[in-house]
């Protein structure tokens, strides 16, 4: 290995180094700010290990059989129920068993989730498991700590800066760039057009992102391996480490906390109603250093937008797989429209994001984005 090389391996793999830093600096800076020093695990584990995992299992599935020849994924699956008819029944029992505890949805998730799991197993060679579950659990491990860490940081940093500062001067920007309108009058707007099973919808799409940043790990990690895997979950780190110290410089709500009259017209009966209330009362609380019992899932950066930050770093991390690429950028629009229609984010955010998550892709995954990026004239000259 050349000292070139060795160099640009060190400094794609910094994020190890941040990581460890804030680590080792986190419990100074929470004890210095009265913050608690402990985390809410019961709920950080049901969102994180339970729900997210169940659905990243899902979505990865079904990317899986979009994006590889069927004669790679449901053939051979075929064949051995054609084999094994006597397994129907029992898919169709347990399915109704879970549609009798849960959701229907649920139940699919679930069942789709064992089935593919099972099939994953038998397919495996013998003496492989363990590296398979090495590969997908630890960069699923180092995403879990340094998400830990973002949620810590998003309280002391809220904590020493007033959480709304930078709101007016990200409305200005927006007004700027949309002529004059805005993303608050957009929502309205639609609030008063479409009905509720729209935002319904749109909600949906903007929660299921996170199950695509799971998808886009386990397909990284089982296909590339562990190496791969924690360079995709590095890059994703990085990006919130960026985040960070934009959120430090300019924190902001989102176009939510300006508008007058979004409580009362927004639908309050979603989801994203009762966590924007919730978002300004615990951002009040934290700036006034309220007693805080346990540090949780609770996110407030604004600027950059993440629900675009890590979409696009999933989608450079699956580039080679067309198909599954065209349905992301398809999944990827409508996240837009949702991130602007929930009056979740300004404008300004989304192209915060674009240019965060370059910045994390060049970082981490220098080498291969730039001989992406020298190789494109070469194939436009070929073509």
């Amino acid at each position: 290995m050349t000292p070139a090389t060795q160099a640009k391996r060190c400094f794609g793999g910094f994020h190890y180094w941040i990581s460890a830093l804030l680590a080792l600096a986190l419990i100074p800076c929470l004890k210095r700010l009265n913050l608690p020093v402990s985390f809410d695990w019961a709920k950080l584990a049901s969102a994180f290990w339970l729900v997210l995992a169940a659905q990243s299992i899902f979505v990865a599935t079904l990317l899986y059989l979009i994006g590889f020849p069927r004669r790679e994924t449901l053939g051979p699956a075929i064949q051995r129920l054609r084999r094994d008819k006597t397994s129907i029944g029992f898919i169709l029992v347990f399915f109704a068993i879970l549609v009798w505890r849960l959701t229907w949805a649920q139940a699919l998730v679930l069942t789709v989730d064992t089935l593919a799991i099972l099939e994953f197993r038998e397919r495996l060679k013998s003496g492989n498991l363990r590296k398979v579950l090495s590969a997908a659990l630890t960069p699923a491990c180092y995403l879990f700590a340094g998400f830990l860490l973002i949620f810590a940081y998003n309280d002391i940093i809220l904590s020493l800066r007033f959480y709304g500062a930078a709101d007016a001067t990200f409305s200005a920007m927006d007004k700027w760039l949309l002529h004059g309108a805005s993303v608050s009058t957009l929502c309205h707007w639609a609030v008063h057009i479409f009905p509720v099973s729209v935002f319904s919808f749109l909600e949906l799409i903007y929660f299921g992102m996170f199950a695509q940043i799971g998808a886009a790990l386990l397909l990284t990690s089982l296909y590339y391996g562990k190496s791969r895997g924690l360079r995709f979950v590095g890059t994703i780190l990085t990006a919130y480490y960026l985040a960070l110290v934009l959120f430090y410089l300019w924190p902001s709500q989102g176009p939510y906390y300006l508008c007058t009259v979004h409580f009362s017209e927004f639908p309050n009966m979603l989801r994203t109603y009762a966590i924007q209330k919730q978002s300004i009362l615990n951002s009040q609380a934290l700036w006034n250093h309220a007693p805080l019992r346990r540090i949780s899932t609770d996110y407030y950066i604004a600027f950059p937008c993440m629900h675009i930050v890590q979409p696009l770093i999933a989608l450079w991390f699956l580039r080679r797989w067309k198909r599954i690429v065209a349905v992301l950028i398809a999944y990827d629009v409508l996240l837009v429209a949702a991130i602007l229609l929930l009056e979740w984010h300004y404008a300004v955010d989304l192209l915060g994001g674009v240019l965060v998550a370059l910045a994390a892709i060049a970082l981490v995954d220098g080498r291969e984005f730039w001989m992406w990026i020298t190789s494109r004239p070469l194939k436009a000259a070929a073509v």
